[in-house]
């Protein structure tokens, strides 16, 4: 991100159409914020396909750039793409004659409908069932709580194994006669661990309950991962008991944005997921998926993308997205005081401190001065990378940068207590999150408000009460807070 954006908010419609070449400038220049992904330095957010599949994928976007995919009898093209695109995924995903699904605009979506159709399930199948209960693993992906939210199901969360992945002797225990679906992730996004879905998988075909696997980030690699002969735990449709699964295809599918495909073993499951209204006076609706709308381009840049790519260019960029993770991995683990949290074979990459006087947040403030994009994750403080063939070229850079950062962290102590490290120490450590929960919708409100953010630069730092107390009393705080968890951490060890 290399400045603000110079241009006036715009607060009406203009009287007079404006001239396009003007507005196609203007659009280029609201960039002047944005982060740069083209140059290697992003890890999450853009999959690059490199510069010849990212024009194409535009060329066949714009070709059904009118068309809508909410009437399948009037765009029969798109209807027949989109099946097209289902049985790929079903294909590469181990499914057979009976799977079936739909596409849908993303990871989100697909949660929340396999959230939806869970519950709807259960209300057919056990109308008794007023109390709808989901098992989540804590690192479950957070569209699941939104669904939740959306639903009307509770969440009970099943905790991890010291590997990370969740306990499954946990989950057992937390399944009852309220349980609608069990989840799982193939991998989870803040550690790139595969849960135990094979165990899981027994355990939801002996209660008869759905069993969900949130495979948004791996479903397009980890066949070609395991193609490759690395060692890719079993997840997908192979294993007994799963009866959806979620992937992304904007992610390692390196499709257009706005593509995620939901699968369901057969069409039993796939039932629960439509949505039908007869006494509208507008006529009997139907919809498989939560909008109505849907653009065709996106429909069609899968369809042609995907195809475009074939087995062997996915072979090819998962060899070079692993090369990359692989000299990631080795350039963290030389690095004295910080420690990795992932697994090796797997493109999520994520690093923590290793050693007391190396604090996260005040690195990750140190490579962001460098120039990186970070994602900055909590319990425990770490930083997540999502690993892409086209890092290839910029991982020394990052690992360079980041010894320096660490080796600066521990000559300079202070840095924990300045920026965005103080801010997200304190954030990461506060017991009572409803205060961060306010400090975060209060910065939320501010960029989406009347506004919309006037200074059109970063967020402001926050200015609930977590930012008061962090600007009055900040290192008094810190330093009650460590306590506070250091003793939180001995009553734990003791039950």
């Amino acid at each position: 991100m290399s400045g603000a954006i110079d241009l006036p908010l715009v607060r009406s419609l203009p009287s007079h159409g404006r001239d396009h070449a003007t507005l196609l400038q203007e659009l280029e220049a609201l960039r002047v914020a944005d982060a740069d992904w083209r140059d290697g330095r992003v890890f999450s957010l853009v999959y690059d396909p490199g510069h010849a599949h990212e024009a194409f994928l535009q060329e066949a976007h714009s070709r059904y750039f009118c068309e809508n995919g909410l009437n399948p009898m009037a765009f029969k093209s798109l209807h027949r793409m989109e099946t097209d695109v289902v049985r790929m995924v079903g294909r590469l995903l181990h499914g057979d004659a009976e799977t079936c699904g739909t596409m849908t605009s993303g990871g989100t979506e697909s949660l929340l409908l396999a959230v939806k159709t869970a519950r709807d399930r259960a209300r057919r199948l056990h109308p008794w069932n007023h109390r709808p209960e989901m098992i989540l693993p804590t690192t479950a992906h957070v569209a699941l709580d939104k669904a939740a939210d959306a639903f009307g199901v509770r969440i009970r969360r099943a905790r991890l194994t010291a590997d990370l992945r969740v306990d499954v002797r946990h989950v057992k225990r937390l399944i009852n006669r309220h349980t609608v679906l069990v989840v799982a992730s193939a991998p989870q996004y803040p550690h790139g661990v595969v849960d135990p879905v094979a165990e899981i998988g027994q355990l939801a075909l002996k209660r008869k309950i759905p069993f969900h696997v949130d495979a948004c980030v791996g479903g397009m690699i980890l066949p070609f991962i395991e193609k490759l002969g690395r060692p890719v735990p079993p997840w997908d449709f192979r294993v007994p008991g799963v009866t959806s699964i979620s992937a992304d295809l904007h992610k390692y599918g390196y499709t257009a944005k706005g593509a995620s495909v939901l699968l369901h073993r057969s069409k039993d499951y796939l039932q629960d997921q439509i949505f039908i209204a007869t006494d509208w006076p507008g006529g009997v609706y139907a919809s498989p998926t939560l909008p109505g709308t849907r653009p065709g381009g996106t429909i069609a840049a899968a369809w042609a993308g995907m195809q475009a790519m074939g087995e062997d260019g996915y072979l090819a960029l998962a060899r070079q997205t692993l090369a990359a993770a692989d000299e990631l991995r080795a350039g963290v683990r030389a690095i004295d005081g910080l420690k990795l949290l992932s697994p090796d074979d797997m493109p999520i990459v994520t690093w923590a401190s290793g050693a007391p006087d190396v604090d996260v947040y005040a690195v990750a403030d140190q490579l962001e001065a460098r120039g990186w994009h970070i994602d900055r994750q909590q319990d425990p403080p770490s930083v997540h990378l999502t690993v892409m063939a086209g890092h290839e070229r910029t991982v020394g850079a990052y690992v360079s940068d980041l010894g320096e950062a660490v080796r600066y962290v521990r000559a300079h102590p202070g840095t924990k207590s300045q920026g965005n490290a103080a801010m997200y120490g304190m954030m990461a450590k506060v017991p009572f999150r409803g205060m961060i929960k306010k400090t975060v919708r209060d910065m939320y409100l501010e960029m989406y408000g009347p506004e919309g953010g006037a200074k059109q630069g970063d967020p402001a730092p926050p200015q609930g009460l977590v930012g008061k107390l962090l600007a009055e009393h900040g290192e008094k705080i810190d330093r009650a807070l460590d306590l506070y968890q250091r003793l939180r951490n001995r009553l734990t060890r003791r039950n």
